[in-house]
């Protein structure tokens, strides 16, 4: 490093020193939830379209190396077990997200420090720490491009937060000097890539591989190359021709490294109660909110209003999906009571009669206020009732979100959901070592092992 003043080698620096930093208890916490909420997206997400691809993919390239396809025996290279678990990771819109960041940190960052994690024999300890500075790094690396708002730019931030976390996760783990780390940093600069049209992948397929994919395959081979002892060029964070001249809209360099050691956006980050698309939270949160998770029925109910911010309700609108269509997941929630995983993940439901017919009385409205709203993603739910009764809920705070955010005994639960009928033991297993104080990494993907299933598939509700 030719600068040790300057902001890459700062961030550099923290890198390479975050692995023996003990992390405040509150912060370790929260990176525990995230590990457990984003293994219990792997193992979920395996036997949806992107993760029966990126398994299969890795296990027709017969690459044999020390890190594990989660759930399964299957042993490949770190670059090929850190992208199929990422692939799953981002499968089935329950992984988290960052606000701020514009990302979802754990599809990507998760997969790389778990692969990186067992091909250096680290401790658990060190596995969460260098969870939270993936987190740190990746939100920083989004928010210093200054981007006014998603559309103003055709970058995909998706793309770039979790590359930039997944590397710096990779490193620490490596051990990587400060001079290393710099280098490292180049090189996933050099790997940074990413368009938003991720929005017009009709399969999730694609979106998997931008959001997380892509980016924990490539920032664990950053991590290897420096390793390695490849040099590169200083400054390509802030240099001539860098990152944030190439990407930025309004460029902060500062925030880059701002409170690094003292915010820690892991506890800034959001744990989806509902698993489904971020958009659809607090619409699920009204609906909740106002029948208080009570069966209803269809022929009881005039029409539903939903608004929601029109920077987003074209995520959500009418889509083939079941757990990304607004409308398809009001009309369930509101005649099945609370939307668990497998509710919401089955596609035969979208064939309900029932449901479609009380779908037919769903009106979704863009609304501008709501996307100038802060905290950000509010929905506002009306309901008529058929004796002319209206019901109404302003969903103002997400559950999940760090403004509300999930205890972590209601993260065990979501976990519990959702592995219920993928693991042997439900889940207990896995969720108890999460929150152990000594646990191994080794020991996390032992617990992950789901045993035969016919044609590798599982009941998740017909996807």
């Amino acid at each position: 490093m030719n600068d040790p003043d300057s902001i890459d080698a700062t961030v550099a620096r923290y890198i390479s020193k975050a692995g023996g930093m003990e992390l405040p208890p509150e912060v370790e916490m929260r990176a525990r939830c995230h590990l457990l909420d984003t293994i219990a997206a792997i193992l979920s997400g395996r036997f949806l379209p992107a993760g029966q691809f990126g398994y299969r993919f890795v296990e027709g390239a017969k690459q044999i190396g020390p890190a594990a396809l989660l759930g399964s025996t299957s042993r490949t290279s770190v670059e090929y077990a850190a992208f199929a678990n990422a692939m799953a990771a981002h499968a089935d819109e329950t992984d988290d997200s960052h606000i701020w960041g514009r990302f979802h940190p754990g599809c990507g960052i998760v997969p790389a420090a778990l692969a990186m994690a067992e091909r250096q024999g680290s401790s658990g300890a060190a596995l969460l720490r260098a969870i939270a500075l993936g987190y740190d790094i990746g939100a920083r690396a989004t928010m210093a491009l200054g981007y006014s708002n998603p559309k103003t730019t055709v970058f995909s931030t998706h793309s770039f937060g979790s590359l930039f976390g997944a590397a710096a996760a990779s490193g620490t783990l490596a051990q990587l000097s400060a001079a290393q780390c710099e280098a490292m940093l180049s090189f996933t600069v050099q790997q940074t890539s990413g368009l938003s049209y991720w929005n017009r992948d009709p399969d999730h397929v694609q979106k998997s591989f931008d959001f997380g994919a892509k980016s924990a395959r490539n920032g664990v081979f950053a991590a290897l190359l420096a390793e390695a002892g490849m040099t590169a060029p200083d400054h390509p964070l802030t240099g001539e021709n860098s990152f944030l001249a190439a990407f930025a809209e309004a460029p902060r360099p500062e925030a880059l490294y701002e409170e690094l050691g003292e915010r820690f956006e892991i506890a800034r980050s959001s744990i989806k109660k509902w698993s489904v698309g971020s958009p659809l939270q607090s619409v699920l949160d009204a609906v909740e909110a106002i029948f208080g998770g009570k069966t209803q029925r269809g022929e009881d109910i005039d029409a539903i209003t939903v608004h929601l911010p029109s920077n987003r309700i074209h995520i959500v609108d009418n889509r083939h999906m079941p757990a990304v269509c607004a409308q398809h997941l009001v009309a369930l929630s509101t005649l099945r009571g609370r939307v668990g995983f497998a509710a919401s993940h089955d596609a035969a439901l979208m064939s309900d009669p029932e449901i479609l017919a009380l779908r037919q009385k769903i009106r979704l409205v863009a609304d501008d206020a709501l996307t100038h709203a802060r905290p950000e993603r509010q929905s506002i739910v009306e309901i008529r009732m058929a004796d002319g009764k209206t019901l109404r809920h302003h969903a103002r705070v997400v559950r999940g979100t760090p403004d509300d955010p999930m205890s972590p005994d209601e993260v065990c639960e979501k976990a519990g959901d959702i592995l219920g009928g993928i693991l042997p033991d439900g889940g207990t297993r896995l969720i108890s070592l999460c929150l152990e104080e000594n646990f191994q990494p080794g020991d996390l993907v032992d617990a992950c092992l789901i045993g035969p299933h016919p044609n590798d598939t599982i009941a998740l509700g017909g996807t």
